[in-house]
């Protein structure tokens, strides 16, 4: 099976995780393309929409959707996004399309994060794919400097600045042995607006695109 086709059961796997009249919360990403085009389906049943990106709500208003601010709704009974890198423990990189802090600030509103992956994105150590970590301008090459102290290789993401008007520096060369220490560290860092490590707020659930079907996973 292609992995356009894990993706896709995957990202149609969710549908069964929303309730009807739910305020709906939608991430980022090409799984979560799929998703959004497989909403359509039960679009008569959602009430609105949270949107953590421009590129998703552009692609959400294209299917007719009312798409709310976040700060105009009370409550987002579910999450649904993708990621980058997850671990049995439902913990997650996050931020390779540059939406890492709205996905972070929704998720953690949300009662429950329903994350839509294929296989290829399991890992049993996070940290092979480079962590994004959002940051204002002025403070690029301090927060460089102090992931260097950690042990990771920054690189500016070039030519991209993030829905909040700041950059991403790519972090390479990191094994990731415990991930809520980092991300606590890395968050406290002056000038850091937010680390692509999803541990403090993990997943719920993981539906998992494989050759065989979708796995359903929970945290471990």
């Amino acid at each position: 099976m292609a992995s356009d086709q894990r993706k896709k059961a995957a990202a149609e796997a969710a549908l069964a995780h929303l309730q009807r009249a739910d305020v709906v919360g939608v991430g980022t990403g090409s799984t979560v393309n799929f998703f959004i085009d497989a909403l359509v389906s039960i679009k008569g049943t959602i009430d609105a929409v949270v949107s953590s990106s421009g590129a998703s709500t552009e692609r959400l208003r294209r299917h007719g959707f009312e798409v709310r601010e976040l700060n105009a709704v009370d409550d987002i009974p579910v999450y649904v996004d993708g990621a980058d890198e997850i671990n049995r423990y439902l913990q997650m990189i996050k931020g390779g399309g540059g939406a890492l802090t709205r996905e972070k600030v929704i998720a953690t509103v949300s009662r429950r994060f329903i994350c839509i992956a294929d296989e290829s994105k399991r890992v049993d150590v996070l940290g092979q794919f480079p962590l994004p970590i959002e940051v204002i301008p002025m403070a690029r090459s301090y927060v460089a400097r102090e992931m260097v102290k950690l042990g990771g290789w920054p690189v500016l993401r070039e030519h991209f600045t993030t829905d909040n008007g700041n950059v991403i520096l790519d972090v390479r060369n990191l094994q990731i042995m415990e991930p809520i220490h980092l991300e606590q560290t890395i968050n406290n860092i002056p000038g850091v607006v937010t680390v692509g490590i999803f541990a403090l707020r993990p997943a719920d659930v993981l539906l998992l695109g494989t050759d065989q079907g979708v796995e359903t996973l929970s945290a471990a």
